[in-house]
This record gives structure tokens, C-alpha cells and sequence, in this order.
């Protein structure tokens, strides 16, 4: 039976998603990932490839946060752009994510760098591109993930509540294109890595995203501790 993303794709997600998909191009990246996963250490593992759409369904999704490829060294992606699991070191970029909400909102950083605490309050965190070969970035870009991703960014435009979009570096700022309903808010700033020195600290996207969301009656997002 051939490999399907779709089978994997929480039904919630593959309804809203489906619209905006090419099933062909979708058939033929779902093959490239199979084998990739049969012949190559791929992260994040099979299992966790889905972990923010599992964790986040399309109704309570109140903030989407997108990040390039996962991370590549073994241990660290598990499905959620910028974060790591409990006990794996914290990587550069999110330290600076810390140090910005401690500089934004005054709030000590979280324990560890295990977003899933994000995820559960309505924060998708996405990659553009799902999966990466061990120690290889950006090695699955160009494969037909971003026209997946693309279509999960679509699918949360046409949520009919407010969402804000915290876009990070040139790469994800290219997608604020995608975001066409005037309800939601654009959120954009320099990528949060230490190789980007200016840009992402001081530009104060946790608070602002929080006005905007208590602004529409969804409620503050707990970005600390």
C-alpha cells in the first residue's frame, strides 16, 4: 500500500487543508519522504512528523508560528518548529526567543526547551519544510513541502476567528502573502538565530500578539513559565 501523508494528517486538518492542495503533488511528496525514512536518518522521527497538527487543531489555533527546516542533529526536532524536547539542550535561537519574552513581557524563561506547552494553548508551530536529513539542512527543501505547508497557512487564513501570524526571518516574511483575511494580524521580525543580530530582539512579538488577541476576545497566550 503505497505511503500516504494524508493517512497521517489528522482528519481535521487534511478536511481544511484538502481545498488548497495539489493531490498530485501531494502523492509525489508523500513518496519522497517514504523513502527518505526507508534509506536515510531523516528527523524529525516518523512518529512526530504531525506533532503540531496533533496538538493544535485548526478551531483553537490562535497563533501560528513558522519557522524554515528542523532542526538537524539527532535529538533535537520532535515536530515543532523551535523546540526541543525536556533534557536536550537549548539551542541559540531559542535562547533568544527566551531572552526576548523575559525583555517583552518581563516573564522568567520556560524550564526547558519543550514548546509543547505552546502548542496546547492554540500555537502552531510549523516548519515550511516538514522533515530534514540528519546533519544535512534545508536537505528536504525544494521537495514539495512548502506547497504542503503553504496550504496549512491558507487553511488557518480562513479560520473565521482572529489568528496572529509571528513570522521570523526573510523566509517566513515571504508568506505574509498567503495571509489575505483582514481579521487576522501579521506579525513580522528578523529571525531570532544569534547569526541575525539585529531584527528579532527588542521587536516586542509576544505582547503584541497578545494585545491582538485579547483585542478580538481570544485571550493571552502564556509564552513563560
Amino acid at each position: 500500500m503505497a505511503f500516504d501523508l494524508l493517512d497521517l494528517l489528522p482528519a481535521e486538518w487534511c478536511d481544511v487543508m484538502k481545498p488548497h492542495l495539489d493531490l498530485d503533488a501531494t502523492a509525489r511528496l508523500s513518496a519522497f519522504v517514504d523513502a527518505e525514512y526507508a534509506s536515510q536518518t531523516v528527523f524529525p522521527p516518523r512518529e512526530d512528523l504531525f506533532t503540531a497538527f496533533r496538538l493544535t487543531s485548526p478551531a483553537h489555533t490562535r497563533v501560528l508560528i513558522l519557522g524554515q527546516d528542523p532542526y538537524h542533529k539527532p535529538g533535537q526536532a520532535h515536530g515543532l518548529s523551535f523546540s526541543v524536547r525536556p533534557g536536550v539542550s537549548v539551542p541559540p535561537s531559542l535562547r533568544n526567543v527566551y531572552k526576548e519574552i523575559f525583555d517583552d513581557l518581563g516573564q522568567s524563561s520556560p524550564r526547558d526547551g519543550d514548546l509543547t506547552r505552546w502548542a496546547s494553548q492554540g500555537v502552531l508551530m510549523l516548519n515550511a519544510v516538514l522533515t530534514v536529513r540528519s546533519g544535512t539542512p534545508t536537505s528536504h527543501a525544494d521537495k514539495g513541502w512548502e506547497q504542503f505547508t503553504d496550504a496549512a497557512i491558507k487553511a488557518v487564513n480562513d479560520s473565521p476567528y482572529r489568528v496572529v501570524f509571528l513570522l521570523w526571518g526573510s523566509y517566513a516574511r515571504k508568506k505574509a502573502a498567503l495571509v489575505r483575511n483582514p481579521q487576522h494580524v501579521v506579525i513580522e521580525a528578523g529571525h531570532p538565530s544569534p547569526m541575525n543580530p539585529r531584527g528579532f530582539l527588542g521587536s516586542k512579538p509576544f505582547s503584541q500578539a497578545n494585545a491582538a488577541l485579547v483585542e478580538a476576545g481570544r485571550g493571552e497566550v502564556a509564552w513563560g513559565v
